[in-house]
């Protein structure tokens, strides 16, 4: 590959990037994750769930993690997608990764491999 082709493509990537900001679905995660950012029940609610996360991966990595903890985590985790504002974000999310996923296709079909897929060594089946 020359230069300018190698050049050519990082320019082909960076007006994909700016393209896919300016899309309806990266417009609406930005606001959702703007209004969680701004809601301190869902940043109270984030803190606690990722204190218990870890409390439960310390406990899982030393066996000592139960089942009532794993629910306990579960509750933390159901309450904080409960928020509105938290709910909104993951919806936003979602549909920010549905669509960049048809962009993978897109960008996949001409070539033989998933362009998206961890490229985790040659020939995966």
């Amino acid at each position: 590959m020359s230069v300018e082709t190698s050049k050519q493509l990082e320019d082909l990537g960076r007006e994909l990037g700016e393209a896919i900001t300016d899309i309806p679905e990266y417009q609406a995660f930005e606001e959702a994750k703007a209004a969680v950012e701004e809601s301190d029940e869902a940043q109270g609610l984030i803190e606690e769930y990722e204190r218990k996360r870890e409390e439960f991966m310390m406990a899982r990595q030393a066996g000592e993690a139960s089942q009532a903890d794993l629910a306990e985590l579960q509750r933390a985790q159901r309450e904080l997608h409960d928020v509105p504002v938290m709910a909104e974000y993951l919806e936003a999310q979602a549909e920010l990764e549905a669509r960049l996923e048809r962009v993978n296709e897109a960008i996949s079909e001409p070539l033989a491999l998933d362009f998206g897929e961890s490229a985790g060594g040659c020939c995966q089946d």
